[in-house]
């Protein structure tokens, strides 16, 4: 993350070993999911980008294949003042385009650490 935010745009906060593991998708994947997260940090939503099923709204992935692979970087939009990296993983689910029930159930914790932890940074949320 720049140390300075532009006007409009939302801090950027990796939860987990999300962004270490997006530094290992190949370069041109890690190009193109950062264009796709900067889309994010300024309220828009990248074409790439589509919801993950199972968080309910403001949790998205970005899928990319990349020379028969598939590639997801799972990011959440639900909080107010940022935005949240919860995984970055390689699809090697045995049953074809499913998702592994591990990576499911990591995406759920991060969440969950990430609501935290934006609680932490700026107050509850006022309902």
């Amino acid at each position: 993350m720049r140390p300075k935010l532009l006007p409009g745009e939302k801090p950027l906060y990796w939860v987990g070993s999300s962004e270490q593991d997006l530094l290992e998708f190949p370069a041109a994947l890690q190009n193109m999911i950062g264009s796709a997260l900067s889309v994010a940090q300024f309220g828009g939503k990248h074409p790439a980008a589509k919801p993950w099923k199972g968080e309910g709204p403001g949790v998205l992935e970005i899928v990319e294949e990349y020379r028969g692979d598939a590639f997801r970087t799972v990011y959440t939009v639900r909080f107010e003042r940022a935005l949240y990296v919860l995984h970055a993983f390689q699809n090697k689910s045995p049953k074809g385009i499913k998702t592994a029930r591990p990576d499911v159930d990591l995406v759920a914790r991060r969440l969950k650490a990430a609501q935290r932890d934006h609680e932490e940074r700026y107050g509850k949320a006022e309902r």
